[in-house]
């Protein structure tokens, strides 16, 4: 082969494996720059029957892209014409997105999607009433990753693993193998996957930029704190020094005083998550992955010395918001760094999501984005020991990752995969993580740019994103799913109830109604007395398999 024969092959497969071009134009233009056939077919195997036969559009199915031709004839007959399945979902931003696909769905099949929602403090009681009772009223259930363990309780999974309906080219076309590998794990049980594509959950710590960079402010920082502003922060000292540096003073000009933190922390919402982000690099390092249990005694470590020093911490960042934020929902704490009162949010990417609509906030181009900053002494809870690092940072998926599973009772099952597939489609799924009332995140390669994946810039400003926040956002979001040290997330049977648990006592100690270290330790307690009734080798064998998937 010739020198630009070889150089041709190496841009072309490079394009390939980074998800640039599909399967089929790889081969053809392999063939022609004269590579074998064998060694083809050693280099893209054909892992899902579709992906050899797609088509960009067609009016068939306007709403999905790319399509299989097997797909385009199905749909001339209106396959599902006369089918109703039912969905139970969470009623948020979330399951309003899948109540907007649904009747485009309906639109290309002919089928009915019949939804019902729940709000989140009654989901996990209403999926597993259904499920245990063996009534079968829904046909797929919208699930949060931490009920997973509860769905392999029996002697027969709950759900239903959905690679046999992946390899049949009649439903809308999606790629498993472009899911960034965390979060492929969390739609997974032992390596099987039972969760069809929707969301993509993660906390990083979103910021006022143009705040940050601000050369007044910064001569005010640096006079005050005696360094120079960090933008963005990188340890835990310094946002918290810039959290209460923003405090109390009116830094966006509009006359009134300003804070340098919002938080979200109503209890039996999704609050507890502000915690198990913020605390993950005390305890989570290269020497430890465990956040939650020790693996071969199920002995809770939430009570550990890095946990403590955690939530003393957090309880740290209060003043530098407004009191009411222990009682606030997501809306409430995103609406106040929307607003251009707060600086600084550990939370999800609806934050930067909605920042683009100028019409409702005043963020559009201003919105920095890291990882959560990190600490320079990390507690080990399996040996005991607090262990030095020049900064240590972890990443994490807390949040829901909301998406839907199918029932083994359902009696629908091919026409339910078909409207969840619908819906992880391409074009879907990049309108999904692109548009901020639906709640979705993005967890797919080709959500990003290159080198990860093969999205640009365009197709983000296309949905009306300023290309800086975009860029930001995507480049953080990606580094902590990448970062070598990740937490881990917590799916096995009750983790509901293990969260609950720690959900209400750190709620007790933001009030000022519990001392932090009586806070963890009656939430180990109750953790032991969860794992007792669950049966404590039983869950030490799921609690190991969850890593396993």
């Amino acid at each position: 082969m010739s020198k630009q024969r070889e150089d041709d092959f190496r841009e072309l497969a490079a394009g390939y494996f980074q998800g640039r071009i599909n399967r089929r134009r790889f081969i053809q233009q392999a063939t022609k720059l004269g590579i074998s056939a064998a060694l083809l077919s050693r280099l893209a195997p054909a892992t899902y029957a579709a992906g050899d036969n797609l088509v960009d559009s067609s009016p068939e199915a306007p709403n999905e892209s790319p399509i299989t031709k097997e797909r385009i004839e199905f749909l001339k007959s209106k396959p599902y014409k006369g089918v109703t399945i039912n969905v139970l979902v969470l009623k948020a931003t979330v399951g309003d997105c899948l109540k907007y696909h649904a009747p485009k769905w309906s639109e290309e099949t002919g089928g009915h999607v019949n939804v019902a929602e729940v709000p989140i403090d009654t989901l996990h009681q209403q999926i597993f009433s259904d499920l245990s009772t063996g009534l079968g009223r829904y046909d797929t259930y919208m699930t949060g990753c931490w009920f997973y363990g509860d769905f392999f309780t029996g002697n027969e999974p709950y759900i239903v693993e959905i690679a046999p309906f992946l390899k049949d080219p009649k439903h809308p076309y999606w790629d498993p193998d472009q899911w960034l590998p965390a979060m492929r794990r969390l739609y997974s049980w032992q390596g099987k996957v039972y969760g069809v594509l929707f969301d993509g959950d993660a906390q990083i710590l979103y910021y006022r930029k143009d705040i940050f960079e601000k050369p007044e402010n910064q001569e005010k920082f640096k006079a005050k704190l005696g360094y120079d502003l960090p933008s963005p922060p990188k340890t835990m000292k310094q946002m918290h020094d810039l959290s209460t540096f923003f405090t109390g003073w009116d830094w966006n000009g509009d006359g009134q005083s300003d804070w340098g933190i919002s938080l979200h922390a109503k209890v039996n919402e999704q609050g507890f998550f502000h915690f198990l982000t913020l605390a993950s690099p005390y305890v989570v390092s290269k020497d430890n992955k465990y956040f939650f249990f020790n693996p071969d005694t199920m002995k809770p470590l939430i009570n550990s010395e890095g946990h403590l020093r955690a939530l003393e911490d957090y309880v740290k960042f209060l003043p530098n918001g407004p009191k009411e934020a222990i009682s606030w929902t997501l809306g409430q704490g995103w609406n106040l760094f929307l607003s251009g009162h707060a600086v600084m949010e550990p939370t999800w990417g609806d934050l930067p999501t909605f920042a683009q609509d100028p019409k409702s906030n005043l963020c559009q181009g201003k919105v920095g984005a890291c990882v959560i900053p990190g600490v320079d002494e990390a507690f080990n809870p399996i040996t005991g020991k607090w262990d030095k690092y020049e900064n240590n940072v972890a990443g994490n998926t807390n949040g829901g990752t909301w998406h839907c599973v199918i029932s083994r009772f359902s009696k629908k099952k091919e026409a339910t995969y078909d409207f969840l597939a619908y819906m992880a489609n391409k074009k879907n799924a990049m309108f999904n993580c692109a548009n901020g009332w639906t709640g979705v995140q993005p967890g797919m390669k080709y959500e990003y740019f290159p080198p990860i994946g093969n999205g640009s810039l365009d197709e983000w400003a296309q949905y009306g994103w300023n290309k800086d926040d975009a860029t930001r956002y995507l480049n953080a979001y990606y580094e902590n799913l990448a970062l070598p040290n990740q937490e881990e997330y917590l799916r096995i049977p009750g983790a509901a109830e293990y969260w609950h648990e720690l959900d209400v006592r750190v709620s007790a100690v933001l009030a000022g109604q519990a001392q932090p270290k009586a806070a963890l330790d009656e939430t180990a307690q109750a953790w032991e007395q969860i794992t007792d009734r669950y049966g404590r080798d039983a869950q030490k064998k799921l609690y190991q398999e969850s890593f396993a998937s």
